[in-house]
């Protein structure tokens, strides 16, 4: 798949700083886009991601090629080609709205299967991964009668009530999301590697905002979990413990403002106690799928109009000038981008990327701020 440059200069940005999406945003902030961030003087581009970061950077500058970490990036793309992963960052037309409005939403998702049940009406069903036999049937059952209604369920894909909710999904032949805390290639638990492709053939998705190659560390599941959550307009709580990481999934769903449920059950069992909490808490009491259903009606209806109005106002995007086009602004005399526009006529955006893609190919360079031909 073709990527702009502007999508390279992201993802190299992301690459130098350890795919930390707020280091990203720290880089370009306050700027047009991320291609500008290579057009500051190597003093600012310093100060605005560190030494290290910058000197990493330094590998793929004025067309080296041979640099490692543009070798990195052109391996990255062929990979996920080869392996039909998209790259979809937050600035895709693709990229889910719910997730985008979240305090910290992942600036690149890795994603394998649709895009398109990324904008469905979603609920995230978590719970303990020793699950009951009651709440594996409950988690199950559930799923199963919402998938019936038109909704997807989004959940990480882990033993007990994670995995109770991906094949409730799948048995009533809906779509079902999984959200990894690992990099795609890292699949865990490896017993849920054929649950995961049964999710991806039945039109569902399993994503993750960890590169290939990362482990499933403790570290990741907590940041996992608000991407579950972030999908969804709704986070259900089959069983928890009083301390667990399914209360952190509800808080992070409160503090979206997005709405949380619970259902009760023995007060002997130590996995109610976490729901019970909840429930104390505010969220509301889940006997069975009608009440989820009912409670979340406004908010899919409106996540449907929104997604209705969203596809009749996109427009085919303005073409822009091509590379060469561009190139035939550009001496062998130093320019500024205020230059290149009086003399081309494009906006300031438009010339930035072409700029960025020039630079990486070679066919010229910057210093301070200024750009000329060097071939």
């Amino acid at each position: 798949m073709e990527h702009s440059s502007e999508s390279k200069s992201r993802i190299l940005l992301l690459m130098c700083q350890h795919w930390q999406g707020r280091y990203l945003r720290r880089a370009i902030h306050g700027l047009k886009s991320a291609n500008e961030f290579f057009g500051l003087s190597t003093k600012e581009q310093i100060q605005r991601i560190g030494e290290e970061a910058h000197s990493l950077l330094q590998s793929h500058k004025q067309g080296q090629k041979g640099g490692i970490l543009e070798a990195k990036l052109r391996q990255l793309i062929s990979y996920c080609d080869d392996q039909s992963v998209r790259l979809l960052l937050s600035i895709d037309a693709d990229y889910p709205k719910l997730l985008q409005e979240t305090a910290d939403p992942p600036e690149l998702l890795f994603v394998k299967g649709s895009l398109e049940v990324l904008h469905w009406p979603q609920l995230a069903i978590v719970g303990s991964r020793k699950a009951s036999p009651s709440g594996i049937k409950q988690a199950e059952q559930i799923s199963r009668e919402l998938s019936d209604a038109g909704i997807a369920i989004t959940s990480g894909l882990a033993l007990g009530i994670d995995s109770a909710a991906h094949r409730g999904c799948l048995a009533a032949g809906g779509r079902t999301i999984a959200v990894l805390g690992s990099g795609l290639d890292q699949l865990y638990p490896r017993r849920n590697i054929d649950l995961s492709q049964q999710i991806i053939n039945s039109g569902g998705t399993v994503l993750s905002e960890y590169p290939f190659g990362t482990p499933p560390i403790a570290a990741n599941f907590p940041k996992r979990n608000r991407i579950v959550t972030g999908l969804a307009l709704g986070t259900l709580v089959v069983e928890a413990a009083e301390r667990s990481g399914s209360l952190i999934s509800a808080s992070l769903a409160l503090e979206e403002n997005r709405e949380v449920f619970a259902i009760p059950g023995s007060i002997n069992n130590p996995l109610s106690r976490g729901c019970h909490k909840l429930l104390k808490q505010g969220a509301v009491l889940v006997e069975g799928a009608e009440d989820i259903a009912q409670h979340l009606s406004g908010a899919i209806q409106g996540q449907l109009d929104f997604k209705t109005a969203t596809a009749e106002a996109e427009k085919e995007p303005e073409p822009i000038l091509s590379r060469d086009g561009l190139l035939e602004f550009i001496g062998y005399d130093p320019l500024s981008v205020d230059e290149i526009q009086l003399s081309s006529g494009l906006r300031v955006e438009e010339i930035s990327i072409q700029l960025m893609e020039l630079e990486l190919n070679g066919h010229i360079c910057q210093q301070a701020g200024l750009y000329q031909r060097v071939k």
